[in-house]
């Protein structure tokens, strides 16, 4: 067997609040009432708008964004763009808002008033780029949410996210937008967040392709600035940027984008994706679990089903030994979804390709490399091949049928679930091939259709998967996990991490590591985790986190990783070969049948309510739907309210008791 690559690491570029309840509305979640104006007002520079729980001002002479709420409080929304836009054109008044223009930019604006919300739009008629909103200068700002994997609560003052990346903070550092965010968004709580007197800002980004935010700690505090670059070969001359009022609860800038993802038609249901393939129910309950050596057989299935564990999700990698038919059906009657890893954006020469998902027929390689501008292809992952253009398979698909045959191959042996990785991450690219020339939004569109063509048969998951892609995803792996930049870098030392061999249980993916101090305090200290994806997309798919990072994977981070999957109602990934199942297999199945009623109650239901329930963040509580489950989390070391530390409590509406789930003691 030759080796295989980790599908993503060195992939992503740089990346980089406080107690509260929040109760969902059916409309506008997570953004507090309509205030009393009916109508916005132009008065010299300075524009009035209504919004959701009070009024903006926006100065049209440089982009400067204030608030009032409801009962007085002012807010700064935005400073000023950065670098100044030149003197602006006369201010014309619409039905909603107002719009006008910066000559020296080539910019027009218009700012509304929709559906709660202010939003403003910049659209150019040349090439440049804008640094704005600028954004956590409000003196109250208090905590910063960001949606890095499942997303991050950073208090503004804390001493480790203002030091720079290269020890784990973001002072200094920036993110695409687009690529390096689960969701195109961020907020702040500013003050008291949550409850009665609680603010707070979200910021949406529609246009995320093209945008960044930068991070800068000033004063010992941090603060956004994103930029957005207008470039029309990249189709990106259009800029929006939406502003919604908060209670300042942390995940309250995840429940404004749910409300946007349901007004606009683009929120997934995984009810109604169970109602269209029913098979997708089985991943109410389910682990995850790649499958190695003798696990991938059928007496390894019939040895997870003996320990108890009633729902699986089992994936294998394509090498020269995969799930044999006897081994899919063994899964299948037991109640498990099971399916291969693939990938359509790798091309290889077939005389020489290192994995089978890569050797395409006739002259997919390399006429459908993606190509640079210069003409050169993009060179695949890991210096392999090149990167494959989606846009070159969809010309092609209506006849040649390249991808419909490469699917029913990869699932001749009755295989009812799939794991296309990359199509629904944030790596899209631009392909300057004569033929079949596309943009970054075009990839996008290529793949959302090929995915909802796999979707209609089979249970479909990608990788990390971004919130665009969550109608046609039923689960993914790794937007569960906000993963540190320099855990590339970790990935590739072999040493620490392990290599590729042996090959029925490579050491990459099974020996145990310690992560640094400070990788583990960036990724998974639960003081500055909020369940932000979990907010804006649970109950449309099911997120876990990165395959290569499994749950025995960090043997230090394990009980509040499992603290961490109750409290969100997300299940564990796992990879499994047969010495491990027969170690680990007992802990497994005490996890998973816990787990199991849990998420079959609530993984179809929306989260509801987010809080921290102590001044240290260390217990905190989760609601799902109206009360259907609810789940308390201390992640300390001391008793909190008869909860112990290192422990878990789910309450499901229809038990009298709370069920209690402490993973740091022995099992069985």
């Amino acid at each position: 067997m030759k080796p295989h690559l980790p599908k993503t690491t060195g992939r992503r570029r740089r990346t980089r609040v406080l107690a509260g309840s929040l109760a969902l509305a059916a409309t506008t979640v997570g953004v507090v009432g309509y205030g009393s104006a009916s109508a916005g007002t132009a008065e010299d520079n300075r524009l009035e708008l209504p919004v959701a729980g009070g009024t903006a001002f926006v100065d049209t002479g440089s982009l400067a964004v204030t608030a009032r709420t409801g009962g007085g409080r002012q807010l700064v929304l935005s400073e000023a763009a950065a670098g100044g836009l030149g003197k602006p054109g006369p201010v014309t008044r619409t039905a909603d808002g107002a719009h006008w223009s910066y000559p020296d930019k080539g910019l027009r604006v218009t700012a509304s008033s929709q559906r709660g919300r202010l939003r403003i739009t910049l659209t150019a008629d040349r090439d440049g780029s804008v640094d704005w909103p600028v954004t956590g200068t409000d003196r109250a700002a208090s905590a910063m949410q960001l949606p890095r994997g499942e997303g991050l609560d950073i208090p503004v003052k804390d001493a480790f996210w203002n030091a720079g990346p290269e020890t784990g903070g973001l002072a200094g550092s920036s993110v695409d937008v687009g690529e390096g965010l689960s969701m195109p968004l961020w907020g702040y709580s500013l003050g008291a967040a949550g409850g009665e007197g609680g603010s707070g800002v979200s910021y949406l980004t529609p246009t995320d392709l093209g945008t960044s935010l930068g991070f800068a700690s000033t004063g010992g505090r941090l603060r956004t600035t994103a930029t957005h670059a207008f470039d029309a070969g990249e189709g990106t001359r259009d800029y929006e940027v939406s502003f919604a009022l908060t209670d300042g609860n942390p995940v309250a800038p995840a429940t404004d984008y749910r409300s946007y993802l349901s007004q606009h038609g683009q929120l997934g249901s995984l009810r109604r994706k169970i109602r269209q393939n029913p098979a997708n129910e089985k991943l109410l309950g389910a682990f995850h679990a790649y499958v190695w050596g003798d696990a991938r057989k059928a007496a390894g299935v019939e040895k997870l089903k003996k320990l108890g564990v009633d729902r699986m999700w089992l994936g294998y990698d394509a090498d020269d030994s995969p799930m044999n038919a006897q081994a899919v059906r063994a899964a299948k009657a037991a109640g498990y979804l099971v399916g291969p890893y693939d990938t359509f954006d790798n091309g290889q020469d077939p005389e020489s390709a290192d994995t089978p998902t890569s050797a395409w027929p006739d002259r997919v390689y390399p006429d459908f490399c993606v190509r640079k501008a210069d003409g050169t292809p993009q060179t695949g992952f890991g210096g392999r091949g090149c990167y494959l253009s989606s846009q070159a398979f969809e010309q092609a698909e209506p006849t040649k049928h390249y991808l419909a045959d490469h699917t029913r191959t990869m699932v001749a042996n009755g295989a009812d679930s799939y794991f296309l990785d990359v199509d629904a991450t944030g790596e899209v690219f631009r392909d300057h091939t004569k033929g079949h020339e596309m943009t970054k939004a075009e990839d996008r569109v290529n793949r959302l259709a090929r995915m909802k063509r796999l979707s209609r048969n089979l249970v479909l998951g990608s990788e990390s998967a971004q919130a665009w892609a969550n109608q046609e995803v039923a689960y993914n792996h790794g937007a569960l996990t906000p993963a540190d930049d320099r855990l590339w870098k970790l990935e590739k030392d072999k040493e620490t991490w392990g290599g590729y061999y042996p090959a029925n249980a490579p050491a990459t993916f099974f020996k145990p590591v310690k992560l640094p101090r400070d990788m583990a305090t960036a990724m998974y200290d639960p003081r500055y985790r909020a369940p932000l994806y979990e907010t804006a997309l649970h109950g449309s798919l099911v997120n876990a986190e990165r395959w290569e990072l499994s749950y025995d994977k960090l043997p230090e981070q394990k009980t509040d990783r499992a603290l961490l999957a109750m409290l969100y109602n997300t299940p564990l990934n796992y990879v499994l070969d047969g010495p491990t199942l027969e170690k680990n297999g007992p802990e497994l199945a005490a996890l998973q049948k816990f787990f199991s009623p849990l998420h079959r109650a609530a993984g179809t239901e929306q989260l509801t309510s987010f809080r921290y329930l102590t001044g240290d963040r260390r217990v905190q509580r989760t609601v799902f739907g109206d009360g259907r489950l609810t789940v308390t989390a201390n992640f300390g070391s001391t008793a909190h309210d008869g909860l112990p530390g290192g422990c878990v409590d789910a309450q499901l509406a229809t038990d009298e008791q709370p069920r209690r789930l402490c993973p740091a003691q022995p099992t069985g």
